[in-house]
C-alpha cells in the first residue's frame, strides 16, 4: 500500500535533474504555454517508481491538442481540404490569350504615348525653328548677312572713297572683287546652313555706275540697234556685256547709275540742273530720239535709269538698295498667306467669325459701315432690321418698283445720342446700289 510522504529534504539524482529540465517541454500547448503541476498531486508509491498525476486543465488542454494535430478519420466524421479543380487546356489557352492581348494593349499605349510625345517634340522643333527663321530674316539680322559686292574700276575713280567710308561707318560688309559687268555694284545674301547646299547667293539687282560719257557710247549703240530692227552685233563696249548678262539670266534687274563728272554741264548760270538740255546738246541728238532710246532700256531690256550729281548721290542710292534687299526677305515672308491684306490683330478692326456663326452680324454690320457717311448707329439698326444680307436682298426682290427699293431702309428709326432720326433716302439708295450694282466701276455717292 502506497503511503503519502512529507518530506522535509529532498534529494535529487541526476536522472531526476534531466527529467525536470525535460518535463516543461513536454507540458507546453498549442499557444505555448507551460503546464506547471503542483507538489501536492505528487504522489510516491515506492522508491523505485514515482508517478504524476496531472490536473484536468491539464488533461484537457493535452486532449485538444492530440484532437487537432491527428489526422482526419477514415470514417468521414474530420473536415477533409477541399480538392482544386483542375483547369482544361480551353480553360489554359482563354487565360493565356487573354494574357498575350493584355500585353498587347499595353504595348500599344506604350507606342501610342511615345508616337505622341515624339510628334509633340518634332512640332516643337519645327515651332523653334520657324522662330529662328522669322528672327533670322528680320532686316536688322538680314542686313548683317548682306555684302556689297564692289568691283575695282569703280574704286579708281576720284569720289569712290565717300561709298567705302559710308559703308564703313554702317559696319556692313564689303567685298571688293572682279564683277560680271565692269564698274557695277551687286549683293550676295548669305543662306543659313542646309538651304540648297550653297553659302551664299547673289540677288537679283546690279547697279552700274556711269559717267556721262560712256553712257552716250551705250545711246548711241542701242540707237544704232534700233536702226539696224534690232541687230546687237557690233554695239558699245559698254552695251555689249550688259546684253550678255541679261541673255544669260533674264531675272537680273539692272539700274544704270549716270553721273557726270563736269557739273557745269548740268547747271545753267542760275544753277538749275538741266540734264535734257546737256544730254540733247552732248550727244547731237533730239528729245525723241532719246526718249526712244530710254523706253527700248526700260521696257525691252528691265533697265533703269537714274541720273545723279556726284558720288554722294550715288552713295545714298547704293544705301537705299542695301535696306531694301534686307527687307525684302521678310516682307516675301508675309506674303506668303492666301490673303495677306487680312492681318491679325484687334488694330485691322475685324471681327472673329466662330464654327457656330457667332461673329457674323459684326461682320455684317462692318460690311455697311464701309460705306460713305454710314456711322455705327446707322448700320446696327439696318442689320436689327435684316440680320444677313440675303435676307436684305429678298426685301428688295419682293418689291415691284424701283423706287421703293430705293426707298426701302429710308424710314428706319436710328437712335443715337437720346435723339431719334430716320435714315433718309440717300443712304437707303447708295445701299440699295451697293448690293445690286452689276458695275463695277460705279460710283455710289
Amino acid at each position: 500500500m502506497s503511503v503519502l510522504r512529507r518530506a522535509k529534504t529532498w534529494e535529487i539524482s541526476d536522472s531526476e535533474e534531466s527529467d525536470a529540465e525535460t518535463k516543461p517541454d513536454l507540458n507546453r500547448d498549442e499557444g505555448s504555454q507551460i503546464v506547471t503541476v503542483s507538489a501536492d498531486f505528487i504522489e510516491y508509491q515506492s522508491s523505485d517508481h514515482k508517478c504524476k498525476t496531472l490536473p484536468s486543465s491539464a488533461k484537457e488542454s493535452e486532449s485538444c491538442q492530440t484532437s487537432t494535430l491527428s489526422p482526419p478519420r477514415p470514417d468521414g466524421c474530420g473536415t477533409p481540404s477541399p480538392a482544386r479543380k483542375r483547369r482544361t487546356k480551353e480553360e489554359i489557352e482563354a487565360d493565356r490569350q487573354t494574357a498575350r492581348e493584355r500585353k498587347e494593349a499595353r504595348e500599344r499605349q506604350r507606342a501610342a504615348r511615345a508616337q505622341e510625345k515624339e510628334e509633340r517634340r518634332q512640332e516643337q522643333q519645327r515651332r523653334r525653328e520657324a522662330a529662328e527663321n522669322l528672327k533670322r530674316l528680320r532686316p536688322e539680322n538680314c542686313l548683317k548677312c548682306l555684302t556689297v559686292c564692289i568691283d575695282p574700276a569703280l574704286l579708281q575713280q576720284d569720289g569712290s572713297d565717300i561709298l567705302l567710308d559710308t559703308l564703313a561707318t554702317f559696319e556692313w560688309r564689303i567685298g571688293i572683287e572682279s564683277q560680271q559687268l565692269p564698274r557695277s555694284i551687286a549683293w550676295t545674301r548669305d543662306l543659313p546652313q542646309g538651304d540648297d547646299g550653297k553659302g551664299s547667293v547673289e540677288e537679283e539687282h546690279v547697279v552700274l555706275v556711269l559717267c556721262l560719257t560712256d553712257f552716250m557710247d551705250v545711246v548711241i549703240s542701242v540707237k544704232k540697234m534700233l536702226d539696224s530692227e534690232g541687230e546687237e552685233m557690233g554695239v558699245g563696249s559698254f552695251l555689249s556685256p550688259l546684253l550678255e548678262c541679261l541673255n544669260r539670266d533674264s531675272k537680273k534687274v539692272v539700274t544704270l547709275l549716270v553721273t557726270d563728272s563736269e557739273p557745269d554741264y548740268r547747271t545753267d548760270a542760275r544753277g538749275v540742273h538741266l540734264p535734257d538740255e546737256t544730254l540733247q546738246s552732248k550727244l547731237g541728238m533730239e528729245d525723241l530720239d532719246i526718249e526712244e532710246v530710254l523706253v527700248y532700256l526700260q521696257l525691252c531690256k528691265n533697265i533703269s535709269l537714274v541720273f545723279l550729281d556726284g558720288w554722294q548721290e550715288v552713295t545714298n542710292h547704293v544705301c537705299a538698295v542695301t535696306k531694301a534687299l534686307s527687307k525684302r526677305p521678310f516682307k516675301l515672308l508675309t506674303e506668303r498667306a492666301e490673303l495677306p491684306f487680312c492681318v491679325d490683330g484687334s488694330w485691322a478692326s475685324g471681327f472673329r467669325v466662330e464654327r457656330d456663326g457667332s461673329g457674323l452680324i459684326q461682320v455684317w454690320s462692318k460690311q455697311i459701315q464701309q460705306l460713305n457717311r454710314v456711322s455705327p448707329a446707322v448700320a446696327s439698326t439696318v442689320t436689327a432690321a435684316y440680320p444677313s444680307p440675303q435676307l436684305l436682298l429678298q426685301a428688295y426682290q419682293s418689291l415691284g418698283s424701283e423706287e421703293d427699293r430705293k426707298g426701302l431702309l429710308s424710314g428706319l428709326l436710328v437712335k443715337s445720342g437720346g435723339k431719334e432720326r430716320r435714315i433718309g433716302p440717300e443712304i437707303s439708295a447708295r445701299v440699295y446700289r451697293c448690293f445690286t450694282a452689276q458695275n463695277p466701276q460705279l460710283v455710289l455717292d
